[in-house]
């Protein structure tokens, strides 16, 4: 199935350069954008040379600290408001930044600084306590005090039964949050289960629910329209062509002269009536809900049955101190606490807020208030927000903010198609970018620096960071296996044959496709995580390096093509343990449940353009010297997707990118629920279909523990039973760069030591320009 967010899955993030999304649908050119720019500032940003221009991706106006959605937005809101704890370097969370805490990068002491001290403790019950201190000088930028019952206030906006913005503190095992979230649902979950067809007015009346079916309909037809458009407007499709030919782009079959409407429908029937799923995962970058003309109306929460009046393991314990307990250790815990925090006085009702009397700001289940506030933010981070218009969202510096109010007076954040990013920096009408890096970037940012191959160009300098993902080669065991049995040792030597000879072929493809700007990685884990084994750890091995009796398959002293010689052999002697027939160095019959052949779909728009594809295409040639056929099937249009065959449970090999997050928790990736049944319901591992008990185990025991050393101990122990299993080849970690314009900017002020983790608007109140 072909949709904007599976196409961005596994085309994007696995290196292919193309522009967002929603960037299709923006209809201003960058010089326009640069006209509206200085409108948008206002009379003193017209007039103001201290105004610092990011060339953004499309930006959707979402600026809530609670309910934005697109990674451009809360770029804007990372100025605007602060989170209650930071993260260094390495994406750890800082858990005394009163005070600050030092730490360790790259041979340099840094002292990260945030608004709160967390200390943890983990009680002999098995609860575990995270007692919060806020700074007692903090005031948002209209200068009301900041105190714990802001904090109080936005916990009490993300645990709210209504909430549906894309926080899930509400999902943390936090005492008595079950039942303040039990027993009401809201108006649109109520409506949507009850069917257009109710007869059920116990909760609302019928022209309630007439009204809002029509709201729906007309919504529903409008988002299939928005694939239409986008498919035609992308050249998926004609001019002209019929709704049922775009919907055939979109892994839908509908019989010629299929409305919108009738599209509309074949979604909703193919999530089994899961609108906001089908809306999140089959848009064309817009969202059903913001096509309602009242869905604010039906967010609204309903009363239907007994529900608690606050959650016991949130407590305030003085006006700036709080303690969150959760029922057990969580891991993830302390990621999801590291909130944008919100002022009650502003979001909320200061009125409706006496927290000894179970009132926190807000009617419980009516977050209208909180959202009416999207398009007009109010926080305490270094810069203030003037205003959006015309694809530019223009901050001012924050004379309040706790570290110092900004040496740059001013910044915009500018609309900017993803080819206009380079030239803009190098013209002087950006000064700040995130272009998509490649050889073919760095060609042209040589070019503008007249000739100089040194990242300090005197037009423009490069700061480039690892992309917070990893490139890889999967593979279904069920799909590919022998006898049906996807866990035994045959199978895994079957996979490991085809394995061997994909990761040999890896060095040389990424040398071809990046240069120097990625790397090859050796097991399924972003480079970027501090759980990701290095070179200079005990045990660390290339992937797939030996050969069936555990011997080394290489040695130093081996040409390329020597090594790839010894690969061949080493996967014919994985086959033969997997139970083929091997004759002459040939496979000549496959044993019974397997195949002397596999597809492996890769998404290289029918022209082999994926970072991916010399690999397969080599290992291809050298597997059918041997009497083994990997068919590719190279992706050219949307009518058969990779995204479809997964979840579907047909695809047997595919090349993807998984997206990291700073907790290197596997949970959705790998854990099966093998004790439930297996296939964990919502998460990844249907992919791969591993179906392994201790594996499972050994996920949960990384999550039930806050001791990162003990953590990174088990979760080797977890890839390398992934290894084993043979289901992913990792293959590459990419470089992302920030450009900087070398002309405009001091960047002896830029923050140093830009990660992935820590990145330009780091350190802001520092950055000057020249």
């Amino acid at each position: 199935m072909f949709n904007a967010k599976k196409l961005l899955a596994l085309t994007l993030t696995a290196g292919m350069c193309l522009g967002s999304v929603s960037g299709v649908f923006a209809e201003e050119t960058t010089e326009a954008a640069s006209e509206a720019a200085t409108e948008a500032a206002g009379a003193d940003a017209e007039t103001s040379a201290n105004t610092l221009v990011y060339g953004e991706d499309a930006m959707e106006g979402k600026f809530s600290p609670f309910f934005y959605t697109a990674v451009p937005d809360e770029d804007v809101l990372r100025t605007l408001f602060p989170m209650l704890m930071d993260s260094d370097r390495e994406g750890a969370v800082v858990l005394k930044g009163i005070e600050g805490e030092t730490r360790e990068y790259n041979g340099t002491d840094y002292t990260y600084y945030s608004i709160a001290d967390c200390d943890i403790v983990e009680n002999e019950d098995g609860t575990v306590d995270y007692n919060i201190t806020l700074r007692d000088d903090l005031v948002w930028s209209d200068g009301e005090p900041m105190t714990i019952d802001d904090v109080i206030f936005s916990f009490y906006v993300y645990c709210d039964p209504t909430y549906d913005g894309n926080s899930t503190v509400f999902a943390l095992p936090i005492e008595g949050m079950e039942e303040y979230r039990s027993g009401m649902e809201s108006l649109f979950n109520l409506l949507v289960e009850a069917g257009e067809d109710n007869t059920d007015f116990t909760y609302w009346d019928e022209a309630t629910q007439t009204a809002f079916w029509a709201d729906l309909n007309q919504a529903g037809e409008a988002f299939a329209q928005s694939i239409v458009d986008y498919c035609i407007a992308n050249g998926y499709n004609a001019e002209g062509d019929s709704v049922a030919a775009c919907a055939a782009n979109w892994g839908y079959t509908l019989d010629e002269g299929a409305t919108a409407a009738d599209f509309f429908a074949a979604m909703v029937e193919a999530y089994e009536g899961d609108y906001i799923t089908m809306s999140d995962t089959e848009n064309a970058g817009t969202i059903l809900t913001d096509l309602m003309e009242d869905y604010d109306a039906y967010s609204i929460g309903v009363e239907t049955g007994e529900s608690a009046p606050s959650i016991t393991g949130i407590k305030k314990t003085g006006d700036y101190t709080m303690t969150v307990t959760t029922s057990t250790v969580d891991a993830t815990a302390i990621y999801q606490l590291s909130s944008f925090i919100a002022p009650l006085h502003y979001y909320g009702d200061k009125e409706a807020y006496d927290y000894d009397n179970n009132q926190f700001g807000f009617p419980k289940g009516d977050l209208s208030g909180v959202k009416s506030h999207t398009t007009q933010p109010l926080g305490a981070g270094p810069y203030t927000f003037v205003s959006y218009e015309n694809g530019v969202a223009t901050v001012k510096a924050n004379p309040l903010y706790y570290k110092g109010e900004p040496k740059i007076e001013y910044i915009n954040f500018q609309f900017v198609q993803e080819a206009d990013k380079i030239s803009g920096v190098g013209a002087g009408t950006l000064d700040i970018a995130s272009p998509a890096f490649s050889l073919d970037a760095i060609d042209e940012i040589t070019a503008l620096n007249g000739g100089s191959e040194d990242f300090d160009g005197d037009v423009i300098t490069i700061k480039t960071v690892s992309n917070l993902g990893y490139g890889y080669i999967g593979m279904n065991a069920e799909n590919v296996s022998v006898g049906g049995e996807p866990g035994s040792e045959a199978s895994k030597n079957l996979r490991k044959g085809i394995a061997t000879v994909l990761a040999v072929y890896r060095d040389v493809a990424m040398d071809s496709y990046y240069g120097e700007w990625a790397n090859v990685i050796n097991y399924p884990i972003s480079d970027t995580s501090w759980a990701a084994p290095r070179v200079t750890d005990e045990g660390y091995q290339i992937a797939f390096s030996t050969d069936v009796n555990g011997n080394p398959i290489y040695t130093d002293d081996m040409t390329e093509d020597e090594k790839y010689a010894a690969a061949l052999q080493a996967a014919l002697g994985f086959f033969e343990a997997a139970g083929y027939t091997v004759e002459d160095g040939k496979l000549t019959a496959a044993p019974e449940g397997a195949s002397l052949e596999y597809e492996l779909m890769i998404p290289g728009s029918g022209i082999g353009d994926h970072p991916n594809f010399m690999i397969v295409s080599m290992a291809k040639d050298a597997l059918a010297t041997i009497g083994f056929n990997l068919i590719i099937t190279d992706l050219s249009d949307g009518t058969v997707t990779i995204g479809n065959n997964l979840e579907a449970g047909t695809a047997e090999l595919w090349t993807m990118a998984w997206q990291a997050t700073p907790d290197p928790d596997m949970y959705q990736i790998y854990y099966s629920d093998i004790a439930n049944g297996g296939k964990n319901p919502g998460g990844s591992n249907m992919y791969y279909d591993i179906q392994d008990a201790e594996l499972d185990e050994l996920i949960m025991a990384a999550r039930q523990s806050t001791d990162q050393a003990y953590r990174k101990i088990i979760y080797k122990e977890c890839l390398d039973r992934i290894v084993d299993w043979a289901t992913e080849i990792p293959v590459y970690q990419r470089q992302n760069c920030l450009i900087f314009s070398s002309e405009r900017i001091n960047l002896d002020t830029l923050t140093p030591d830009i990660t992935t983790y820590w990145l330009w608007y780091n350190d802001l109140e520092k950055l000057e320009l020249k």
